[in-house]
């Protein structure tokens, strides 16, 4: 026995020569395994953004993963896990230029579009490195040799080759609709980026002008003076005699024209029953606008100032604008209620600006758009056939494709689709992958490469980055190559990400694939939930409780804050993170540690057998409810219930192995039977193997520490076979 088992375990003095270890290996490698690793496992690894650093959510997803990619490894699987960073091109872009405004007050108008991407990619850069470094404490047994970033030269033109396919088929296209605009970040956002903040707010009751017939409520007084229609619920008796008939009135100064239009979307009960449409800043006015053929008049404009009104509300913010008239429609007698509500705000993600709908002219993709797809695997879709993204989206899970684990996320994704609009792609950033579209007059170049000869100027805009995120299952493998990796690996076996971004980017992934392909990203999601403190708050930097993983690493090791994180950990549920559950499997890496040190010692004398065959009776029991155990665990990590598979080994090591076995071990060995201490020499040889064996995948560096020392033949741990 060595004597380091003489002295409690230090992960501090461990981790990072084991990690050494297995990365000279060279197993991290696929192409590297042993010939008995096969049949294909593929995960691509969710990339981080390059804004700063890893978190504890970040900590979670890699335990999990890693525990999903080493349990395959150890069943004879030719593994990929396939690393990668993200350029989350509004969150960074948002950082460094918040980070620009406090150091030097300047703007990234101040600096140019040249030398803001030269400080971005700096920044990119140095949380890049912090990222990997996290990741290598974090014990992730990832393929570094297949690297990928969504901005290298591979996945850049990945992404221009999946824009010019999809421009080509139609599906993108370039109209002016309602967005969502951030003022303060100066760019659109999707829908999935809004954060919806409940706030206080006035909720007002008036009339247009005192001869109009009809009064309509509103937060939002100051949009007024772009209304162009009344909406009424077509059986509502109250205003059926006023549906077609058409007003003007000066509202504030501002001549407005008003048509009584009937919808069946307006609710009789709330308000006054009559909704003021305002097709220019309002998503569900726009669409009423389309319906019924009216004008568009914006009056906000991409500042969140007016530019409609005389000169009391032109020039204004809109709050001053709110609040100049309201008090014309007091002084004119028009106010008839002034109400405290309750109002769900929507506000940026990552600038914390309040959303203004604007009419802009923007790149869309048409999810509702038939087009022919030439190829499908995908079920209940023909190659050949006509089809639309929506459809295709539904198609893999509804028929069972995809597997949502847990299952209940079903009804939340389709709920998504059902009400998915044409997803609005480009943004007003410089960071970013540029739209591969040229202008010369009132030419249209499309492709991925920029045009021959003089003239051309290229979009301004930057994708979305989930555009490029949407590619990443098969960009990563060579698309649009078909390289011996995309014939290998694709469709990956199992997504494993966040419930909060099952839309951002799962189900973009999904519409992405299905079109490109004709088959599905993955076969599985697996969804984890958010960690939380001991009060039940999601972990934040702003409640200063959202540390550096690497620092819990370095001070109680990564074994322990793994077992941490997946313990009690059931998927799509958020789970509460402690430094007491920390500490306790702290010390269950101390006693693991113990049950070897007895083991070595009982058993100096004798070494393991796999061919010994003369157990007594109540080894052979052992053996069986050994057998047994690992046969149960075996199924949990099949069905993805790594929550339960790793409680059960705590206790069998603890509970069985220490509590129970080792202290009867205690009495056969001073009995002084030599048949049965041999017996159990065996059994406990054979056991601590067993254990390490299946507890590598949840505290790799520990079980592969003892394996290194306790085996001569100096195999490694991580590519030993599960045993069956």
């Amino acid at each position: 026995m060595q004597d380091k088992f003489l002295k409690p375990y230090n992960p501090q003095e461990t981790e990072s020569r084991i990690y050494k270890m297995w990365e000279e290996s060279g197993f991290f490698n696929p192409d590297n395994l042993p010939t008995r690793h096969k049949e294909k496992y593929s995960i691509m690894m969710p990339p981080a953004n390059v804004t700063g650093m890893l978190h504890m959510g970040h900590a979670l997803t890699m335990t999990i993963e890693d525990i999903m990619i080493r349990y395959q490894r150890m069943r004879g699987k030719k593994t990929l896990w396939l690393p990668g960073t993200d350029h989350a091109a509004i969150a960074t872009q948002s950082k460094v230029e918040k980070i620009i405004k406090k150091e030097e007050d300047k703007s990234r108008y101040d600096l140019g579009r040249e030398e803001l991407l030269k400080r971005i990619d700096a920044f990119a850069k140095q949380s890049h490195d912090t990222i990997i470094s996290q990741l290598r404490t974090l014990g992730s047994s990832c393929d570094w040799s297949r690297e990928a970033f969504t901005m290298d030269e591979k996945r850049n033109f990945a992404v221009r080759t999946m824009f010019k396919k999809m421009y080509d088929d139609g599906l993108i296209y370039r109209g002016k609709r309602i967005i969502n605009w951030d003022p303060k970040g100066q760019t659109t956002i999707s829908d999935d980026e809004i954060v919806y903040e409940e706030r206080s707010a006035k909720f007002y009751t008036f009339k247009y002008s005192k001869d109009f017939p009809i009064s309509i409520s509103t937060t939002r007084p100051e949009t007024k003076v772009g209304d162009t229609a009344v909406a009424v619920h077509p059986e509502d008796a109250r205003y059926q005699k006023y549906i077609g008939k058409e007003y003007d009135a000066v509202f504030c100064g501002v001549p407005i024209h008003i048509k009584i239009i009937a919808d069946k979307e307006v609710d009789k009960d709330f308000g006054t029953g009559a909704l003021g449409v305002t097709p220019a800043h309002s998503m569900i006015d726009w669409e009423m606008g389309q319906k019924n053929n009216l004008p568009i008049v914006q009056v906000i404009d991409e500042k969140a100032r007016m530019i409609v009104g005389d000169e009391r509300i032109i020039g204004k913010k809109v709050t001053e604008a709110r609040e100049i008239i309201v008090e014309w429609l007091k002084s004119e007698g028009l106010l008839e209620k002034e109400e405290e509500i309750k109002q769900n705000i929507s506000t940026a993600e990552r600038t914390g600006g309040i959303i203004e709908p604007l009419p802009k002219l923007q790149w869309f993709i048409a999810v509702n758009k038939p087009f022919k797809i030439p190829h499908s695997e995908i079920a209940g879709v023909q190659s050949g056939s006509t089809t639309t993204l929506k459809e295709i989206m539904r198609n893999t899970v509804e028929k069972g494709q995809i597997n949502i684990i847990p299952d209940y996320f079903n009804k939340t994704y389709f709920h998504w689709i059902d009400n998915l609009r044409d997803w609005c792609i480009s943004r007003q950033l410089w960071y970013g992958h540029r739209i591969p579209v040229w202008y010369k007059g009132k030419e249209v170049f499309c492709n991925t490469e920029a045009p021959e000869g003089e003239g051309w100027t290229q979009d301004e805009d930057t994708l979305d980055t989930w555009f490029s995120a949407g590619l990443w299952t098969f960009s990563t493998l060579g698309w649009p190559e078909k390289t011996e990796d995309f014939e290998m690996y694709h469709p990956t076996d199992v997504l494993e990400t966040a419930y909060d971004i099952l839309f951002f980017w799962v189900a973009r992934m999904i519409m992405m694939t299905t079109y490109a392909l004709g088959t599905v990203p993955f076969n599985n999601v697996y969804l984890h939930g958010m960690i939380r403190n001991s009060k039940g708050q999601k972990v934040s930097k702003s409640l200063g409780d959202n540390v550096d993983p690497a620092d819990i690493s370095k001070k109680s090791g990564t074994d322990a804050m793994r077992m941490a994180l997946i313990i009690g950990n059931t998927p799509g549920t958020d789970c509460k993170w402690s430094d007491d559950k920390l500490k306790g499997y702290k010390n269950f890496a101390n006693k693991i540690w113990n049950i070897t040190r007895f083991i070595l010692e009982s058993t100096k004398d004798a070494k393991y057998n796999n061919e010994f065959n003369n157990f007594s009776e109540m080894d052979k029991k052992l053996i069986e409810e050994r057998n047994a155990f690992v046969t149960d665990i075996t199924l949990d990590m099949e069905e993805f219930r790594f929550y339960m598979a790793g409680e059960k080994i705590y206790h069998y090591i603890w509970h069985t192995l220490a509590d129970v076995i080792l202290e009867d071990s205690k009495k056969v060995f001073n009995e002084g039977n030599e048949e049965f201490n041999n017996s159990r020499k065996q059994f406990l040889l054979g056991t601590l193997k067993t254990v390490l064996i299946v507890l590598h995948p949840f505290m790799p560096f520990l079980t592969e520490e003892i394996w290194q020392s306790t085996n001569e033949d100096k195999s490694i741990l991580m590519i030993e076979k599960w045993p069956i």
